[in-house]
């Protein structure tokens, strides 16, 4: 079957990811090309942005990003509202739609979106996206952006309560922007834990790793643990989002950035697991020490997280 003929397909059966893929290919245009491309009109799209809708991780959704989607029609030669028409309402954001952790959290693109991948990590450790047994009672991140504009290391420290008995593990799961080694991301339990068994998916940049407690919780029993993860592959990031699957407690968020590389506009934002669409879109100064945070209390179901721009 020829290019064109599968793109014609796609345009008239979708999905949109399927489409978008098939008119890149069609074209012979790479990603770095097209986010190229969209720069000249004045649009900034990363090229993990790019790659995630073409692979269905994650679809466009914000303002800025349907006018994206409306200007690669142009640019990918096709009828105008071919790719639109794909997107459809804004897709629900419930519980059958998880991506979510083990017992509560998880962090990094695109987390409330369906993964095949991460389902089948989680099943290797026996564990489940909507397993609930454990729930932040408050948490507490700071990530350190380096003059690469990566980042360069990540600290948490995370109280969790148990709603059912024997419960004696927490599993975090990471997901790396686009071009990450997975096998190169690292991490370690700082205090009142220790690291299992670690699970990592190349192609979707996954990592899903045990935090293994020294007791078994009964029902109502806390447990406070710190750990770290480093992800020394270098690779460009533009934000950073926690999820969470269940109602939470306090959760605050520092970003560090290096004097030498600082972005220009840096933003809050939220989406509520069953909203369409993201909310709480208020700008941040970074202070003296070159950092930004944020706090929210009482949280739903959903994500929160920061995003910058790099000048």
């Amino acid at each position: 079957m020829s290019d064109d003929r599968e793109l014609r397909i796609a345009l008239r059966e979708g999905p949109f990811h399927v489409a978008l893929r098939a008119a890149v290919e069609a074209r012979g245009l790479t990603l770095d090309r097209l986010r190229h491309r969209l720069e000249e009109r004045g649009l900034r799209v990363g090229m993990t942005s790019l790659s995630y809708w073409q692979q269905g991780l994650r679809r466009p959704e914000r303002p800025e990003s349907l006018r994206a989607v409306r200007a690669l029609e142009e640019i990918l030669i096709l009828p105008p509202r071919s790719l639109m028409g794909l997107l459809g309402p804004p897709r629900p954001r419930g519980r059958a739609h998880g991506g979510g952790a083990a017992q509560g959290a998880v962090s990094c693109s695109s987390i409330l979106e369906p993964s095949r991948a991460l389902s089948a990590l989680l099943h290797d450790l026996d564990g489940t996206p909507d397993d609930r047994r454990l729930q932040v009672a408050g948490m507490y991140e700071t990530l350190q952006i380096g003059p690469d504009r990566s980042t360069v290391r990540r600290e948490t420290l995370q109280v969790v309560r148990a709603y059912e008995d024997a419960v004696d593990r927490h599993i975090i799961v990471y997901r790396g922007d686009l071009g990450c080694d997975v096998e190169r991301v690292r991490i370690r339990a700082l205090e009142d834990c220790r690291v299992g068994r670690v699970r990592r998916d190349g192609p979707t940049a996954l990592v899903v790793a045990e935090l293994l407690f020294d007791r078994a919780l009964r029902t109502g029993d806390t447990q406070v643990i710190r750990y770290e993860l480093a992800d020394p592959s270098g690779v460009e990031t533009t934000e950073y989002e926690r999820g969470f699957r269940s109602p939470a407690g306090q959760y605050t968020l520092r970003v560090g950035f290096t004097p030498t590389t600082l972005p220009t506009r840096i933003r809050r934002f939220a989406r509520h697991e069953h909203g369409p669409g993201e909310h709480d879109h208020g700008e941040l100064t970074l202070n003296a020490h070159h950092a930004v945070h944020l706090v929210t209390d009482s949280l739903q179901p959903g994500l929160v997280g920061i995003r910058w721009d790099w000048p």
